[in-house]
């Protein structure tokens, strides 16, 4: 049985690797406090497709290097991925092309 974790991508600046950070919480056994910890972990990410802000499903496997023993499995959801219609990136163009040209009359 392979232990998953879900996790958020800080870091992909270094090659063929991520940082991803999971979050997870548990109650204090004597004072019923909910407390929230996190830790981060680099895993191997083959592809190079995980961005920061990602959130990323991890897969333990066997040591690729000192410190990873993760690899990106899926990416389950993307950060600021929302494509706008081709019409609006059309008047977006004939607009800026309309304040050039006031300018320079100007």
């Amino acid at each position: 049985m392979l232990r998953t974790l879900t996790g958020r991508v800080i870091n992909n600046k270094m090659m063929k690797t991520v940082v991803v950070e999971v979050e997870s919480s548990f109650v204090h056994p004597l004072y019923k406090k909910k407390i929230r910890t996190r830790k981060k972990y680099k895993a191997h990410d083959d592809k190079g497709v995980s961005q920061p802000g990602d959130v990323v499903k991890l897969v333990e496997t066997r040591p690729i290097s000192k410190e990873k023993r993760w690899k990106v499995s899926e990416v389950i959801t993307r950060k600021g991925i929302v494509e706008k219609p081709v019409e609006l990136e059309i008047k977006e163009v004939k607009e800026a092309q309309e304040a050039k040209e006031v300018k320079s009359e100007v």
